[in-house]
């Protein structure tokens, strides 16, 4: 294994590992497989890009700090020359962490003196200008994130938000200096290693500044971002020859399917509303799950009883309805028990057959994703095609592969949910 990754929730690990598996034209990619946490042994020795998928976004910090160490020894046990933390486009964090506590970890473990942290991802809209993030023409404080249940984004000068999770000062690399090629950007990170070290933002607003990126970083120890930050990557270690490069195999499964959303974005909402015109969805009555009265038989009659008519089930609402629930209830209370009424209800779908399951929300990806994959054995999940930017099928088996989509919550075309069944399917 060549590079490995950290993600700190399932959709990201997917996300990135599907910029790693797709590469660059014309070299390609690498041969990428995630990971559902830190595996029990060896991978594949085939397996160039390694992905582990941990929960760790939200947890506390000293979980989070002691699960990406654990994913770390793993990784470099398995040879992993550059190793990449990967955490959400919109930077999701609080003031206390996880990302720059994890990341100082990771830095101090590795013994590297400066990691780049450029959450940038031009192809779904988040673009890094003066150290300020951006969703599409909006400030990042401006663009739905404030409102975000677990991690609200309420300031989108990343270096002042990061310089409040880390103990040194951040430093930046602005767009100007990013303009002017590789060479340019090594030499601002020489300087700023020369000034202390320690984290710094990396502005990035097109794609050609990511690549220009990547090629600077070839020799980093260590690097952190969003998975647009690994684009230029792959293609370090294949004209290094140390990668073959190549490109992503289509595995088709078909049979019946299900759709599971947690997430509350306005994305996914959409989303949603635009698949209840022609399919089946099932609102989820998030109180009766917490009074006891809904539970996972609940959930799964529902998706039997309109088997092959793509049915969805949802727990998703507005930031009022959100905040009311919370208040109600509690946070952490209504997060872990959807979380277990989704993992449950996927249990009981693969047992039942059920090949194709689409998922929306990094925390209700995360608990689908692992029961599914312990159902099965707890296989590495291999790099299919792209659904959508950004959300790649995952599928995990060999003689009978199981097919998954885990979509972040504000990722995807509006009609996602169906496209994400039919490319499981392949071509038609």
């Amino acid at each position: 294994m060549l590079l490995g990754v950290i993600a700190d929730d399932f959709t990201g690990a997917s996300d990135i590992a599907n910029t790693l598996a797709k590469g660059v034209a014309p070299d390609g990619g690498l041969r990428t497989a995630q990971f559902p946490g830190v595996p029990d042994g060896p991978a594949d020795p085939g397996i160039e890009a390694g992905v582990i998928s941990l929960k760790s976004r939200s947890a506390p910090v000293k979980e989070a700090i002691a699960d990406s160490l654990a994913a770390l020894d793993w990784l470099l046990a398995q040879g992993c020359q550059q190793i990449i933390f990967k955490y959400c486009s919109t930077f999701d964090s609080t003031p206390d962490g996880n990302i720059g506590p994890v990341a100082e970890a990771i830095m101090a473990r590795m013994g590297a003196t400066s990691a780049v942290a450029c959450p940038a991802f031009p192809t779904a809209g988040r673009t890094i200008y003066q150290g300020h993030l951006f969703v599409f023409d909006r400030l990042l404080n401006d663009s739905g994130m404030q409102n975000h249940p677990l991690t609200p984004m309420t300031d989108p000068d990343i270096r002042r938000w990061l310089s409040q999770q880390v103990n040194g000062p951040v430093g930046l690399i602005p767009l100007r200096v990013v303009g002017r090629g590789p060479a340019t950007v090594r030499q601002a990170i020489s300087d700023h290693e020369a000034s202390g070290g320690g984290l710094f933002i990396a502005d990035a607003v097109t794609d050609e500044d990511l690549l220009t990126l990547g090629e600077a970083l070839a020799d980093a120890k260590f690097v952190t971002g969003g998975s647009g930050i690994a684009l230029g990557l792959p293609r370090n270690f294949i004209r290094s020859g140390l990668a073959k490069g190549g490109q992503i195999n289509s595995t088709e499964v078909s049979g019946p399917a299900a759709i599971l959303a947690g997430s509350c974005s306005g994305a996914t909402r959409g989303q949603i509303d635009h698949h209840a015109q022609h399919h089946p969805t099932l609102a989820i009555d998030v109180p009766a799950v917490m009074h006891g009265v809904f539970g996972v038989d609940h959930l799964v009659a529902f998706i039997e009883k309109h088997a092959g008519q793509a049915p969805l089930c949802y727990s998703s609402g507005t930031p009022d309805e959100v905040k009311a629930l919370q208040k109600t209830f509690g946070r952490e209370a209504v997060s872990a028990k959807l979380d277990l009424l989704f993992a449950d209800a996927a249990r009981n779908l693969v047992r039942k057959g059920y090949r194709r399951i689409v998922v929306a929300g990094g925390e209700t990806s995360g608990a689908v994703a692992q029961a599914v994959a312990s159902e099965l054995g707890n296989p590495a999940m291999i790099i299919g095609p792209e659904i959508d930017p950004g959300v790649p099928v995952l599928t995990l088996g060999d003689a009978n592969p199981q097919a998954i989509a885990l979509k972040s919550g504000n990722f995807g075309a509006p009609d996602f949910f169906a496209k994400a069944l039919r490319v499981m399917e392949g071509p038609a």
